[in-house]
């Protein structure tokens, strides 16, 4: 695999855009509709993962294109100081299906386990009919939390469940 994984940096923003973009025409790909999907929305979720989160980027190594992305933050309140959530991950359609997006996901993990104490729980969302995703996110340690019925209207119109999911830091320290 020609790719590296590494810290997301502000010249990044306009290829995790095409990114966005790209993974968002693709059904299930991103809850965000492509029109959604804009330099504001791009440079708020870059600076808020700055400020109190992770952001990585999956850089295709011979062309310099950003073919994945995840980032996370604190949520903002003292109460939620312990957690990361908000968490949102693209990998390339071109590029699925290549343990891009387990990288992704293991590298965030790491970076809490050996850097983040401070951090007890990750959270994220995913549809309840997105059995991929969810068999996906439980092998890497994510453990199903409930759900919220008809929380989420799909591009077709219809309603899914949003399963709300957490992964718990081993190393937390209060």
């Amino acid at each position: 695999m020609n790719n590296t994984l590494r810290p997301a940096v502000p010249s990044d923003r306009d290829g995790i855009i095409a990114l966005y973009k790209k993974v968002a025409r693709i059904s299930g790909g991103l809850a965000r509709a492509e029109d959604e999907i804009s330099t504001e929305y791009a440079e708020d979720f870059m600076k808020e993962a700055a400020r109190n989160g992770i952001h990585l980027v999956m850089e295709h190594t011979p062309t310099g294109a950003i073919i994945g992305d995840i980032h996370c933050h604190k949520p903002g309140l003292k109460c939620f100081d312990h957690m990361l959530s908000d968490l949102t991950i693209a990998v390339d359609p071109d590029f699925q299906g290549q343990g891009i997006g387990k990288s992704l996901f293991t590298g965030v993990l790491n970076e809490v386990k050996e850097n983040r104490s401070d951090i007890l729980r990750v959270e994220l969302l995913t549809g309840e009919t997105n059995k991929k995703a969810l068999a996906f996110y439980e092998s890497l340690g994510f453990t199903i939390e409930g759900r919220m019925p008809a929380r989420y209207r799909k591009p077709d119109g219809d309603l899914d469940a949003d399963i709300p999911m957490a992964w718990l830091n081993p190393n937390w320290r209060k």
